[in-house]
């Protein structure tokens, strides 16, 4: 009965839509009801343009037909075909972005943890330098749980249609989504103003510059993030807000992404120009030059993941390249962009010499502690077989005792017996 009834509203409703196209879900985009003749333009989702870093729109009309193929495709719109490659192809594609992103953020969420125990723990790792490491990667922290929980709100499932009408809960996780990749980029950008003013400047207030750094880095985006919602409800308030047709809701979250990787790019390259004058000044040249070379270049290279000046690379990554060309980015971005944290972690904690110094201090400290217990529980065993074996004996020597007593008085009673006889 319920089923009948169910199917008989669904008609019902069908009959007051007007002719035309059925809204559709093709694992991309929601293609509303849409009448005959009409033509409808989407944009492109979020889970493409924040990895592709192009912004366009695809339209499809409602023809006698049926709906037209997308216009233009996805892979020229967006960056994304889905219609040259076939379903297994698709799926294996997409699970394994999938699984290698999910792998690289877990292990960075697990591998940050630990780090940001140790810089917390111990007192000698206590600095500004250190705690703004902390910030950072408690950013790259709140990074990798918004990704896993928009994907679990929003993507749990590949065939579930999302054209339904959407719970509040899908539009907080892509608020919490913003949030956190934005936090996640301010910080990288602390970092970077740190480090050059740090070189730049000889004395500076530490202590005053990290609270500035603290309402910066959190702040900021908060303002960015709370922006984005009050645009989002009053020009978009479509879906679970993981689509663009406004250009205002886009530009809030990706200008200052952009500017915040452009600033970035510029530190690095003064902080290596800087790092270069002082190898080439008369002080440092001459002897053992190539060993300096060396640590400029290991220098760089252990900037390049604190800055995150790989995002610069894909950045100016052309948007028209072939269909390969796209995936193989889309798939490299996404892994180290997922991996980053855990790089950072490795680095700037785990492989650092201070961090290893005293580690190897604490784990001496905990191993002596451990022997001085285990050696005083020892003697204390040796000094109870030793009261044990002393009771003991003395045992045996009043045992004896009473043995020789008992048989003098035996003897005794033996020989008055024999006297009375």
């Amino acid at each position: 009965v319920g089923r009948v009834q169910t199917n008989r509203s669904s008609h019902s409703l069908r009959s007051l839509l007007p002719v035309g196209c059925e809204g559709m879900w093709d694992r991309v985009s929601c293609w509303p009801h849409t009448a005959l003749g009409q033509n409808v333009t989407l944009s492109c989702p979020d889970f493409i343009f924040f990895f592709i870093n192009k912004q366009g729109a695809v339209t499809q009309s409602c023809t006698a037909q049926g709906w037209t193929e997308p216009e233009p495709p996805y892979g020229v719109a967006c960056g994304y075909d889905n219609s040259s490659l076939t379903d297994v192809d698709k799926r294996l594609y997409y699970l394994a972005v999938k699984e290698v992103y999910t792998v690289g953020y877990s292990l960075s969420f697990a591998l940050l943890s630990a780090a940001m125990l140790v810089l917390c723990l111990f007192r000698k790792l206590r600095c500004t330098r250190n705690y703004i490491h902390v910030q950072l990667f408690a950013s790259y922290m709140l990074r990798a749980s918004s990704v896993l929980v928009k994907d679990v709100v929003l993507f749990s499932n590949e065939d579930t249609d999302n054209c339904g009408s959407p719970t509040p809960w899908c539009k907080l996780a892509m608020v919490f989504f913003q949030y956190c990749i934005v936090v996640n980029f301010s910080w990288l950008l602390v970092e970077g103003l740190y480090l050059h003013t740090l070189l730049l400047v000889a004395f500076f207030p530490e202590r005053t510059y990290f609270y500035c750094y603290i309402a910066f880095g959190w702040g900021a985006p908060a303002l960015c993030a709370l922006a984005w919602v009050a645009s989002r409800l009053l020009l978009e308030d479509t879906g679970c807000w993981d689509t663009n047709g406004s250009t205002l809701p886009w530009w809030i979250i990706k200008g200052p992404i952009l500017l915040s990787i452009l600033v970035n790019f510029s530190l690095f390259v003064s902080i290596i120009h800087m790092l270069l004058k002082k190898l080439r000044s008369p002080l440092v040249r001459g002897a053992r030059s190539n060993h300096h070379y060396k640590r400029l270049a290991k220098s760089t290279l252990l900037l390049i993941p604190l800055f995150g000046v790989h995002y610069a690379v894909f950045a100016f990554f052309p948007d028209e390249a072939g269909e390969l060309a796209t995936r193989t980015r889309l798939y490299l971005e996404l892994a180290l962009g997922s991996f980053q944290g855990f790089v950072v972690a490795l680095l700037y904690c785990f492989l650092n010499g201070e961090v290893q110094l005293e580690l190897r201090r604490k784990w001496r400290g905990w191993r002596s502690e451990r022997l001085l217990v285990q050696s005083s529980k020892q003697r204390q065993q040796q000094q109870q077989q030793h009261a044990a074996a002393s009771g003991g004996g003395s045992t045996r020597v009043s045992l004896l005792l009473r043995g020789s007593a008992a048989g003098t008085q035996l003897t005794c009673s033996q020989q008055e017996q024999t006297t009375v006889l």
